[in-house]
């Protein structure tokens, strides 16, 4: 078709005078949108735009879907990469232990891991929430799993012993190590240390060992708790199993003795 010619055509098709095999008017009231040979679009196959007038209006009374970012999926994954970045930091510390690595590690793609944590900043934020709450609820267990009738400050001692070779504990100790050259990571911890020394340090380790309050007793537990965390960083290079043995022996001796006031031997200047 010529130029001039489809310009009359359209201008009869707007003015509905073009019709069909059957004589019925065509154009865009009668028929739709019609071809060039008077052919009605909408006769052979549903016409969206007639459709689109006799469609519902959409429900907006339904909830929203929710996003990505807090879908049963996408939880799951941030919680897969904080537990191998917890794992890393613990097995070849913070430096090494790379975002990159970590996405590795946890089988995710680059751009996987940059959707839930475009920056270190942003993941190390998230484990040391990770790690701390980790920690809270392994202490939270060993209150609960003290032996009926064992030596409360033996059971103590021993329980975080253990603990401090725990995933979670290792983890921190390495991000508190890298810390003392990274103001960041240091401005980041600190929130976490104090709510562990307050709250998991000093009424776990208080209930464990059943002891009193005031400056004494709570001598009796950073003796027992600094004591251990320098042993659990120490490198003893022979004898290690007997050293080990003789020192904590001797660190249940002192907190028995402080938590113990008025002893043949104290301990404690009043």
């Amino acid at each position: 078709m010529h130029i001039p010619a489809a310009i009359r055509w359209l201008r009869r098709l707007h003015d509905g005078r073009v019709t069909n095999s059957g004589g019925q008017a065509g154009g865009f009231v009668a028929q739709g949108l019609a071809t060039p040979r008077g052919i009605p679009i909408c006769q052979s196959r549903p016409c969206r735009h007639r459709q689109a007038l006799n469609d519902p209006m959409p429900d907006t009374s339904a909830p929203p879907a929710r996003t990505a970012a807090d879908s049963r999926k996408s939880r799951q994954t941030r919680a897969r990469i904080l537990e191998t970045a917890q794992r890393l930091f613990a097995e070849i510390g913070y430096a090494a232990a790379t975002n990159p690595r970590i996405a590795e590690e946890a089988g995710l793609t680059r751009g996987a891991m940059l959707y839930h944590f475009p920056t270190r900043d942003s993941l190390v934020v998230a484990a040391v929430d990770y790690i701390q709450a980790a920690r809270g609820r392994l202490f939270e267990q060993a209150v609960t799993s003290a032996p009926h009738g064992a030596d409360r400050t033996d059971h103590a001692i021993d329980s975080y012993w253990r603990l401090l070779r725990e995933a979670p504990f290792v983890a921190f100790a390495e991000l508190e190590a890298a810390a003392r050259t990274d103001d960041v990571l240091r401005q980041r911890l600190i929130p976490a240390q104090e709510a562990f020394d307050r709250a998991q340090v000093g009424e776990h380790l208080f209930d464990l060992v059943q002891a009193g309050q005031g400056p004494r007793f709570q001598a009796s537990r950073d003796l027992a708790r600094f004591m251990l965390e320098g042993l659990a960083h120490a490198h003893l290079a022979y004898d290690a199993d007997g050293r080990t043995e003789r020192l904590l022996a001797i660190v249940k001796r002192a907190a028995r003795m402080l938590n113990r006031k008025g002893g043949g031997q104290d301990l404690w200047e009043d």
